[in-house]
């Protein structure tokens, strides 16, 4: 497992863990060619603005499209993409370093000064989409080649149209978000990354930071899973009246530009912004609430399996799951993993797939595309963020333990994917959350399936508990943000909530989604304030589940028929920026307004969860180790 002395470094052979460099693109943040392409990026926003000026790129009365409005909309698409492009560069060069080290101050002042020139540009997309609304998709594609090749997109824009404030507002509302909102989310996640925490171990105390005491979660030991569980219950409150503003001040925001556009609710403009039919929508939300019980049934298995751990005679049938044990190891098999041992698991996997997948991994290593090691200042969770090329950086927060080497795999999905974009522009890239789910769910899937190929026994059944513990998240806990986060919407069009609100709506709301798979008493209110998701987007939950069901889905596509499943595969996810949801489940033959298809891809995980129990019940607490290893010995 991982070590972390008291300073909060991690020591021992976890300092061995790789780190992202970008020095081969630019040294660092005070080299010339960084300063140039900042100064570059800064001046083009300002060319642009004045070439949608010059074009007259912006509402006009709807009217027959002509050849000039062709040209217009070459020019105007060609340098938009260029700009972003470059311009996207310079902000994760930035990002490399703010979400590595939140103290370092040149970094932070740099992502300031960038600021400007994003409120600057995303007006125009709010321009374009007027304008195009005006003239028609189809019938600028008529005569402009690059309106073809971003058809779907454009036409995606026209239909925003009708949910946009007037220029001015739009344009303000863009320079007054980098003060308002924005500056709300930078608190957040400058405020949680630098907090500290004292943790009573076993071994004795120590002051970590909230990554490293978040990564607990995963040890072997439940003494330290449930000390650093109490040192979250006393480090949250010290910054819970700073974090309940930002909260506030964002969905109150939200709350008022949602009605200025004139969405009917903060969900539509987030179904919208994901390309995502409320049909659909609505489809898989049901099979999501069909599911709970079968969620709490594993729970309380999974909670009669971890009786031993807490020295306390086996629970009733039907005790649930203290919340220090959702994501922990179970003690029937090794629960350590190297991140040698971890990286093998998933090229292995990848490997299996194709060649190129599996040389993804090997890449990433050797080009320094991943950060691994927690540390005091990083950003919390795990992240990938392309970068240049078809390169990415992918952030990671490594415990030592086989949960680690599952975000692995779906942060490098995620790398995998952005290589299928490299030929795909700046507007073509701008992919919708539910969809850029898709490949890291696959590759994740790909290493579990993997590994229940070739184990048997008590290690089958640890690897099940690793695949399980993380869908419970993605269904379960997604689930309470979901109803988390609805609430906190409605109340807040009324008034200002308390910290003491936001944790009370909290428990209320994984009551409602654990129900008695959890032991209530151990509920976590403080998860409004750790998850950044409430700081971004409305409704940053939902999509986690669309891309998990979407991706089983695909998954059962791909045991069908391997060879046309590869065949289209690359193709689909090159363009999930492109096409709705339901076009990118048409392709592959699957319909995702039927609720028949969620259902579906839950049915594998009730498989799971049943293949679970079997193996459980041959599992007594007092004695956890019965039964001879899988072939391999450990997952």
């Amino acid at each position: 497992m991982t070590t972390i002395t008291t300073d909060g470094e991690t020591s021992g052979t976890q300092r061995n863990l790789p780190r992202w460099s970008i020095a081969d693109v630019h040294e660092s943040l005070t080299a010339r060619s960084f300063v140039d392409a900042m100064e570059r990026s800064t001046t083009d926003v300002e060319r642009l603005v004045t070439l949608f000026d010059e074009l007259g790129i912006r509402a006009i009365d709807p009217r027959p499209v002509t050849a000039d409005d062709g040209e217009a909309a070459d020019r105007v698409l060609r340098e938009y993409n260029r700009i972003a492009a470059e311009f996207d560069i310079v902000e994760a060069s930035i990002y490399a370093t703010v979400s590595t080290d939140s103290r370092n101050e040149r970094a932070q002042g740099l992502m300031s000064e960038l600021e400007p020139a994003e409120a600057t540009m995303r007006p125009l997309l709010a321009r374009l989409a007027d304008w195009v609304a005006a003239l028609g998709a189809e019938s600028l594609a008529a005569v402009s080649d690059e309106v073809t090749e971003h058809l779907g997109p454009l036409s995606r824009f026209a239909e925003r149209a009708e949910h946009q404030m007037t220029e001015t507002e739009e344009h303000l509302y863009a320079e007054l978000s980098s003060t308002g909102s924005g500056a709300w989310g930078r608190l957040q996640r400058d405020v949680t990354s630098q907090l500290c925490a004292d943790v009573a171990l076993p071994a004795g105390n120590a002051t970590l930071p909230m990554p490293a005491v978040r990564g607990l979660a995963t040890d072997a030991d439940v003494a330290v899973r449930r000390a650093a569980y109490e040192a979250e219950m006393i480090a949250w409150p010290k910054v819970e009246l700073s974090v309940a503003a930002a909260m506030n001040a964002i969905k109150g925001e939200s709350n008022t530009v949602n009605r200025r556009r004139n969405w009917a609710s903060p969900l539509d403009a987030s179904l919208f912004a994901n390309s995502v039919s409320r049909a659909t929508f609505d489809a898989m939300q049901s099979a999501v609430r069909a599911s709970l019980p079968d969620f709490r049934s594993w729970m309380k298995v999974k909670a009669r399996l971890h009786a031993d751990d807490h020295s306390m005679p086996t629970p009733a049938v039907g005790a649930g799951l203290a919340w220090w044990d959702l994501v922990a190891p179970l003690p029937v098999a090794p629960s350590e993993m190297s991140w040698e041992e971890g990286i093998s698991v998933v090229r292995s996997a990848f490997s299996a797939y194709s060649p190129a997948l599996g040389g993804l991994v090997d890449r990433a290593l050797a080009e320094k595309w991943i950060d691994a090691p927690p540390a005091n200042g990083k950003s919390g969770g795990a992240f990938c963020m392309p970068f240049v090329g078809d390169r990415s950086l992918v952030l990671l927060n490594w415990s030592g333990s086989a949960e680690s080497a599952q975000t692995t795999a779906h942060e490098l999905g995620h790398a995998y994917h952005n290589t299928t974009l490299v030929d795909r522009t700046s507007l073509q890239r701008r992919l919708p959350m539910a969809l850029a789910e898709t490949a890291s769910i696959f590759c994740e899937t790909l290493v579990v399936e993997a590994g229940l190929a070739r184990l048997e026994g008590n290690d089958r059944l640890a690897l099940l508990d690793i695949d399980l513990q993380g869908t419970n998240q993605v269904v379960v806990d997604i689930h309470s943000r979901f109803l988390f986060e609805t609430e906190v919407y409605a109340r807040r069009q009324r008034r200002t909530l308390s910290a003491g609100e936001l944790c009370e709506m909290m428990t209320e709301a994984q009551d409602s989604a654990y129900g008695d798979g959890l032991d209530q008493s151990t509920a976590h209110p403080y998860m409004w304030l750790l998850k950044p998701h409430y700081y971004g987007s409305s409704f940053y939950n939902w999509p986690y589940t669309y891309g998990l069901l979407f991706g089983l889905g695909l998954f059962a596509r791909y045991q069908d028929d391997p060879e046309r499943f590869r065949s289209g595969y690359d193709t689909l996810l090159s363009r999930a920026g492109m096409d709705t949801a339901e076009e990118l489940g048409r392709a592959f033959d699957l319909d995702v307004t039927d609720e028949a298809f969620w259902t579906a891809s839950l049915d594998v995980v009730r498989a799971r969860m049943a293949n679970y129990a079997e193996l459980a019940s041959g599992v007594h607490p007092a004695h956890p180790h019965p039964g001879p290893a899988g072939p391999d010995g450990e997952a």
